[in-house]
């Protein structure tokens, strides 16, 4: 009996390997998201909103809950190679200035132009994200360039790193 792999769905936090177009993850994708509504639907039943306000279960695991958030609207990850070489341009999420808190960075391979298309891109990723609830803030790091951080809407339970 061999050791089987690990087959759960991660989402893409743009760190990852190249994600080729592939029309057999766009299920998983949805699959995930609709999963992680359905957990807002059931832990916020009390709320006006239920699916407007992230879960404890996305405070408690932020990167991953911004990083499917942002997959399933339909926004594209960064990814590296095997050196950590940036190789596709787009959207990266990472642990933020703030305990439970996420930056997402606009990022591409060296000459790709990322820095010229941040502005729209992080723009079109903080749309998302106030869609579904999070607190989005946009900033300037060195070199002037722009990142967010994304942090659960007061009052929502802090979440772990």
């Amino acid at each position: 009996m061999g050791i089987e792999k690990d087959t759960a769905f991660e989402p893409a936090t743009g760190d990852g390997p190249p994600r080729e177009p592939d029309d057999r993850r766009a299920p998983s994708v949805r699959a995930a998201f609709e999963g992680m509504l359905q957990i807002r639907r059931l832990t916020n039943a009390s709320l006006p909103d239920p699916e407007g306000v992230p879960a404890p279960w996305e405070t408690n695991r932020p990167i991953r809950a911004v990083a499917l958030s942002l997959e399933a609207s339909g926004l594209t990850a960064s990814a590296v190679d095997g050196t950590g070489a940036r190789t596709a341009t787009g959207y990266r999420v990472a642990r933020g200035e703030t305990p439970g808190g996420v930056r997402v960075e606009w990022l591409g391979p060296v000459g790709s132009g990322a820095a010229h298309a941040e502005e729209r891109e992080l723009g079109r990723c903080a749309a998302a994200l106030r869609e579904l609830g999070w607190t989005v803030l946009l900033y300037r790091g060195p070199r002037r360039r722009r990142f967010l951080e994304v942090e659960p809407p007061a009052g929502a339970p802090a979440g772990g790193r």
